[in-house]
C-alpha cells in the first residue's frame, strides 16, 4: 500500500479522522474540488448538507477511479462547507457515514481539513470536496 495513516500518542483523539498520512508511492493524484451535482449538471439534495457531502464524496470516488486510484490511496481530504458552524458536524458525518462504505471510504478519514467558507461558486452548492493521493 503506498498509503499509511495513523494518529500518534499525544495527538487529539479521537477525532473522525487521522492525523499523518505517509506516502511511498510515485504518482500523485489530485481531484479538484467536487460538489453535489450528477454529470449533467443536475443538482443533487438542495439544502441538504449529508445529501451533498455524500455526492460530492461519490464524485470525488469516480475521479480517483478514473485516474486507477481509490480512497484507499488518498492521503488527504480539504472539505469547504459554506455557513460553517459547529452545530453542523453530525449532518456533515452522516453524510460522511451514508456513503462510506459504497465509496471505500475509509472510516476514519485519511488527514482532512473542513474549513467554513461564505460562499461556494454557486449559492446552492454547500460543500466541496478535494483529494490528494499516491499512487505505488
Amino acid at each position: 500500500m503506498a498509503v499509511q495513516r495513523f494518529t500518534p500518542y499525544g495527538m487529539l483523539q479521537p477525532t473522525p479522522y487521522h492525523h499523518v498520512a505517509v506516502g511511498t508511492g510515485t504518482k500523485h493524484v489530485h481531484v479538484s474540488g467536487q460538489i453535489a451535482r450528477r454529470a449533467d449538471g443536475t443538482p443533487v439534495a438542495p439544502g441538504d448538507l449529508a445529501g451533498q457531502v455524500a455526492q460530492a464524496l461519490r464524485n470525488t470516488s469516480i475521479g480517483l477511479t478514473g485516474a486507477g486510484a481509490s480512497f484507499e490511496d488518498v492521503l488527504r481530504l480539504t472539505f469547504y462547507v459554506t455557513r460553517w458552524s459547529p452545530e453542523k458536524i453530525g449532518d456533515f458525518m452522516a453524510g460522511v457515514e451514508s456513503v462510506a462504505d459504497e465509496i471505500g471510504l475509509p472510516l476514519p478519514l485519511p488527514p482532512a481539513s473542513l474549513i467554513g467558507v461564505d460562499y461556494l461558486f454557486e449559492p446552492d452548492v454547500l460543500v466541496e470536496v478535494e483529494a490528494t493521493a499516491l499512487l505505488d
